[in-house]
């Protein structure tokens, strides 16, 4: 099993290496991140862990700046001393919620409920693992607009797709109106249901019910048609994401 560890103090972070190898030293210790940039990098670049250990209040702000600008599939242990952010950790992927000075037969147990959750290769736990991931993942169901004084809600099954342009993001709604959000494309796909959205290239994110007709491209890339409205170069599936999109789209 490979664990990273996110601890910004040393002692800390020896300290639930020297745990980790005395309950099961067939454990791989991947490295230990202190920052959220970091952790943000590594996680982006480079294959996700099977578990993470992370501490809350890190070098340069929260962890929950983590799971805002880059998505996580990994399951996670929580070890701060902090008891308040209790609540929002179990809004993310956590599947225990450990106090410092981290106790050694808590450690052992969080351990066990992972390998229970999410090792064992048992069929019905894999759909239950999933199951869990979309039970905790808090989709969002609309969007608060601001437009002059007033303020407008949105319905994400009313959207056609958010866009960037000139450096900022867009959602265009069913009737081809256009307001401004304030949110990346990065962090509104961790916000999306992924069954309902994709990200089709870097400026692009299309719902999948706005999808009128679909186009051969050049360069074996998709076209798309959103609504019955002209063809547009936002709507042209990148060559890297199409294989990835026709499985999405034929689910």
């Amino acid at each position: 099993m490979n664990i990273l560890i996110v601890e910004n103090e040393k002692p800390a972070a020896d300290k639930l290496v020297s745990l980790l190898m005395e309950i099961d030293d067939s454990l791989t210790i991947l490295g230990v991140i202190e920052t959220v940039e970091g952790t943000i990098n590594r996680l982006q670049e480079k294959p996700q862990p099977d578990l993470i250990l992370m501490d809350i209040q890190l070098d340069d702000g929260l962890c929950f700046e983590i799971f805002e600008t880059t998505k996580i599939d990994t399951p996670v242990i929580f070890t701060t001393a902090y008891d308040e952010y209790t609540l929002k950790a179990f809004k993310v992927n956590s599947i225990d919620y450990l106090l410092k000075p981290i106790d050694s037969s808590l450690l052992k147990s969080a351990l066990a409920k992972f390998k229970k959750l999410f090792v064992d290769n048992d069929p019905f736990k894999k759909d239950f693992k999933q199951l869990m991931f979309e039970f905790r993942n808090q989709y969002k169901s609309r969007f608060l607009i601001k437009i002059g004084e007033k303020y407008k809600s949105v319905p994400v099954a009313e959207i056609s797709h958010f866009y960037i342009n000139e450096r900022n993001v867009f959602l265009n709604d069913s009737h081809g109106k256009d307001y401004g959000v304030d949110y990346s494309l990065d962090q509104l796909q961790n916000l999306l249901d992924s069954r309902k959205f994709f990200r089709i290239n870097r400026e692009c994110i299309v719902n999948i019910e706005s999808i009128s007709l679909m186009y051969s491209y050049s360069s074996s890339r998709l076209q798309l048609t959103l609504n019955d409205r002209e063809k547009s170069d936002l709507f042209v599936v990148s060559r890297e994401k199409v294989a990835e999109f026709k499985k999405w789209i034929d689910k």
